[in-house]
């Protein structure tokens, strides 16, 4: 029972890119962080507990439209028709955002949520990560993203990083053999908890990681520790931490409201695979800055080419689809973006329990998703990921075509 417990402690905190606190250092703690009954106030309240940097928001929030409207009542999944409402609670949803543009079109919170809180984005941060990159090596901070990684983290020499390019720990496909069994006390994901928990370095921890599963760019493994080194890449080649870099680069450009913050470990280095909190209104500005490929009012943040590259999965490893034989998910994955099973030229962000940034291009559409899932561990709710990502689908095409005359405050 015990190795159990702790295995689903351990799922929940890393497996889909996420932390650890180092001062939870028993497991009756980490247990009552993570209980059911907690989780609603506790992914709000990290930065309160948690060591964390801060992202600091420019003096001029970029001011956002209101047109407000009402969602769609029904979606349909399979044949069959369900309840936005319905799903929406069911999903623990504590935030929901639909914009038009700049334009919010739906705008609420649940389960106590605040528009100023600042949720835990979870694997979401993979994305932001992923708009650092691109400006990076726009801005000629390193050579190409065909480049090994070691070229520019030399201290993973000799690990199962060695020779990988930077474009497959981009596309999760990497090759390297990361146990991610939760209920295996002595795999890698449970040794990456204790590192952390402990107050350890993730950047030792990547380093002595040595064995490989496949050859790197032939097979899409969803691995966590891919976007630590990402993280490790841009440190590295910009001088600057990850914090700070977001804060120049997209934080403050972009007009972000209120300050956002960043999970540590116990180097004070980033938790760059899941540790990104903001509110759900800034977490939209992201999604408008991808809406427009990486262009702000006339202000290319993150490069257009890059914005495109993202979300090829011409690769047979990376397209969407089920019983696809070199990918362990039916759904498409380019840069640290998401493409759907059956994509119409949108793409998302996603994170455990549910945290979501959906853009659709084709219906001028972001939607914003924060949760707290108390059900997300139930095997029953495994699907859900897809299921709301098809009901994103079917509320950008219904709102996107509302008459701008027609819209009222």
């Amino acid at each position: 029972m015990k190795k159990i417990i702790i295995g689903i402690l351990v799922a929940v905190l890393i497996g889909g890119g996420y932390f650890l606190y180092r001062g939870y250092d028993t497991l009756s703690q980490l247990a009552a962080f993570y209980d059911p009954e907690n989780i609603t106030t506790n992914f709000r309240a990290v930065h309160k507990t948690f060591p964390h940097s801060v992202v600091k928001a420019g003096n001029t929030p970029y001011a956002l439209k209101y047109a407000k409207t009402n969602l769609p009542e029904t979606f349909t999944f399979n044949g069959e028709e369900r309840s936005v409402q319905d799903m929406l609670e069911l999903t623990g949803t504590t935030g929901f955002l639909v914009m038009k543009d700049d334009t919010i079109l739906f705008e609420d919170y649940y389960q106590g949520e605040r528009e100023d809180d600042r949720h835990i984005l979870f694997s979401v941060t993979k994305s932001f990560i992923s708009a650092l990159v691109g400006i990076a090596l726009e801005e000629g901070k390193f050579d190409s993203i065909e480049d090994p990684i070691t070229k520019y983290v030399p201290e993973l020499t000799g690990s199962a990083f060695d020779g990988v390019s930077i474009k497959n720990i981009l596309h999760m496909s990497s090759g390297v053999a990361f146990n991610e069994d939760y209920a295996d006390l002595t795999s890698d994901v449970n040794r990456m908890s204790a590192v952390i928990g402990l107050g350890g370095s993730l950047d030792d921890f990547t380093a002595e990681l040595t064995k490989t599963a496949f050859e790197p760019g032939t097979f899409n493994d969803y691995v966590s520790v891919n976007t630590h080194v990402l993280g490790m890449l841009l440190s590295r080649v910009t001088g600057e931490s990850v914090t700070d870099y977001l804060t120049r680069k997209i934080w403050q450009p972009i007009g972000m409201e209120f300050d956002g913050y960043f999970s540590v470990d116990g180097e004070n280095v980033e938790v760059t695979m899941g540790g990104l909190q903001a509110s759900l209104r800034d977490i939209a500005k992201m999604g408008r800055l991808y809406l427009h490929k990486g262009n702000w009012d006339g202000t290319q943040i993150v490069p257009e080419a890059w914005v495109d590259a993202s979300m090829d999965t011409s690769a047979p490893h990376l397209a969407p689809g089920y019983n696809n034989p070199k990918s362990e998910t039916p759904f498409g994955y380019g840069y640290q973006w998401w493409i759907p099973v059956e994509p119409r030229g949108d793409f998302y962000a996603a994170g455990i329990y549910h945290q979501f940034i959906y853009v659709d291009p084709v219906n001028n559409i972001v939607i914003v998703k924060t949760s707290a899932n108390k059900g997300f561990n139930d095997p029953a709710n495994k699907n859900q990921k897809e299921i709301q990502s098809v009901m994103f689908q079917q509320i950008a095409a219904a709102m996107g075509g509302i008459n701008d005359t027609e819209k009222g405050e």
